[in-house]
């Protein structure tokens, strides 16, 4: 079994519903031309669900890429996931050194080695700017149970006063450790998420439970090309402009590292009570899905 996690292929496969594009629309049947009267407008207006998934999920995987890289120069000892990922700086690659500056302050309580729950305080204060470009101020508060690459671990996050950008962040993002002796594997959840823009006040509410297996790849911890990961879960939420949607995984996702889309599954989505199912495909790598409502399929590019 690995003893490192690939941080940036982790995230890759939390973002499995990705914003949605048309290509064409394509009415199809055995029989001949069939049309469900979908206009691509609408047909985008029930997609819509995976844009609002997309661009939450965006946001608390920021929060699992800072809480996954909190090192030994951080905490005293590594906590994440051995990634070499920089706290706060979401640059995968860069550690910090005594002599790299800081925009922000960690505090860990117990400061001691191998004494746990371990609460993790990164204050970005009233302002810092991150190396990846992104403005982030406030407290990110996560109590760690153990090292996340124990099997077991649970490492929990939440908020106060915590904004990135022009977006302020709520809620509480788990992650679990559910690894085997054989197979790693992470669950991943947000609980009462709220994501408010504050320039407009307009604001996402939103709740998502992911399931990641590396289903194949185990075995082989310096060669990463024949990774693949298995999703499951779903998500649900609601805006500000009335609107509520659900998102649940039907056929587990397929995530390979060779490839930069979902390449097999199937996701129902939900909006406002209008219900389509997107298919990712067979396995081949392509930026194509199909997504089917009242039994029509419209091909998009993912």
């Amino acid at each position: 079994m690995k003893t490192k996690i690939n941080l940036s292929m982790w995230l890759a496969a939390f973002a499995v519903l990705g914003a949605l594009t048309f290509t064409s629309c394509k009415k199809e049947t055995s029989a001949g031309t069939v049309s469900d009267n979908s206009t691509p407008a609408e047909v985008a207006a029930t997609v819509n669900a995976s844009t609002e998934d997309a661009e939450s999920e965006e946001q608390f995987d920021d929060v699992f890429n800072i809480t996954a890289s909190i090192s030994a120069e951080d905490a005293g000892e590594d906590l994440g996931m051995g990634t070499n990922v920089s706290a706060g700086l979401g640059e995968p690659g860069i550690r910090l050194t005594p002599t790299t500056p800081r925009c922000y302050t960690v505090t860990v309580v117990p400061r001691q080695p191998g004494v746990f729950p371990k609460t993790v305080t990164i204050d970005f204060g009233t302002g810092c700017l991150g190396r990846d470009g992104k403005f982030r101020k406030g407290k990110i508060v996560t109590i760690y149970t153990n090292r996340m690459l124990v099997p077991g671990a649970k490492i929990s996050t939440t908020f106060v006063g915590y904004s990135v950008d022009s977006f302020s962040i709520e809620g509480t993002h788990i992650t679990e450790n559910t690894s085997t002796s054989n197979m790693q594997g992470l669950k991943v959840s947000v609980i009462d998420g709220k994501i408010t823009n504050t320039n407009t006040g307009n604001w996402r509410k939103w709740n998502s439970t992911k399931n990641i297996l590396q289903i194949e790849g185990n075995g082989t911890p310096n060669f990463p090309i024949d990774d693949v990961y298995k999703i499951t879960g779903g998500a649900r939420g609601s805006n500000s402009f009335g609107h509520n949607w659900a998102s649940t995984i039907v056929e587990p996702l397929i995530k390979k590292f060779t490839c930069r889309w979902i390449v097999k599954g199937t996701v129902r989505l939900i909006r406002d009570g209008r219900e389509a199912l997107i298919d990712y495909g067979n396995g081949n790598c392509d930026n194509l899905a199909i997504i089917y409502i009242n039994g029509v399929g419209h091909t998009i590019r993912l």
